[in-house]
């Protein structure tokens, strides 16, 4: 099993304002959120509702207008760029809709570069780590192909085994499933859910109910602002249908 996270994710009164726009468009207007160490959160809305700037701002990739983001107790807003990008590659992990790997390096070795870029100086552990990793996801047989020689579902599981290879605090995940047919979307949820299985916090970003129906507690988002959530306690595959009816039910009178 995996060493259990002890982070919490917090965010209070965060807000995200473009000024590029005229007027300028405020995309986030007060959230308050915490994420308990080894949740599965997910965050849902309808286009433009705000739930991807609310990822990209609490993990550090895009910093908010107001407002306080603390990972393990540490304000990540108080960073410097450099500060922040150390704290990006050794405590969070992330996939996103597309594995933005590099063409001219194979699977292992797009999965072992930012593994490497955080354990500089215990290489043998870092290799290691995503050696077992690719076995953990069932793609060591693609190891050495390159990026085109891989299905849709592989390259995400290789993006999973990615993020995963820093031994990072918490895993943040945009549409993971966004450009995948139903096949490899559930390779893809089935890596996550045993991810989470094994003690991960995880932020996940969804339109899909089904991928949803994974998580701990699903947070729903209109304009700017969390209007609801919905606690759906521990996954089992046995209440799947159960557990995708019920929220889509939840979904439907929420608008969406």
């Amino acid at each position: 099993m995996e060493t259990t996270a002890t982070a919490t994710l917090e965010c209070r009164n965060l807000t995200k304002t473009f000024y590029s726009t005229d007027p300028p468009a405020q995309v986030l207007n007060g959230i308050d959120l915490k994420v308990e160490a080894g949740e599965f959160l997910v965050v849902m809305g309808a286009s433009g509702s705000g739930k991807s700037t609310l990822l990209y701002s609490i993990s550090g990739m895009d910093r908010p207008t107001s407002g306080s983001v603390l990972l393990q107790g540490r304000d990540l807003t108080s960073l410097n760029d450099t500060q922040m990008s150390q704290v990006r590659l050794t405590q969070m992990g992330f996939i996103f809709q597309r594995s933005h790997f590099l063409g001219n390096l194979n699977i292992r070795d797009n999965i072992l570069l930012p593994a490497l870029k955080a354990s500089p100086h215990d290489r043998e552990a870092a290799i290691a780590r995503v050696d077992s990793l690719m076995g953990r996801f069932g793609i060591t047989a693609i190891k050495r192909h390159g990026i085109t020689e891989a299905s849709g579902g592989q390259l995400q599981r290789a993006s999973i085994s990615r993020a995963l290879a820093s031994e990072p605090a918490i895993l943040f995940a945009d549409e993971p499933t966004g450009a995948l047919n139903s096949s490899m979307s559930k390779e893809v949820m089935d890596a996550l859910s045993d991810v989470h299985a094994g003690g991960r916090t995880i932020v996940m970003v969804t339109h899909d109910p089904g991928c949803a129906a994974r998580g701990d507690r699903v947070i729903y988002l209109r304009d700017g602002l969390l209007v609801d959530s919905r606690h759906l306690g521990t996954w089992s595959q046995d209440q799947a249908t159960q557990r995708e009816d019920e929220l889509s039910d939840w979904l439907r009178n929420l608008g969406f």
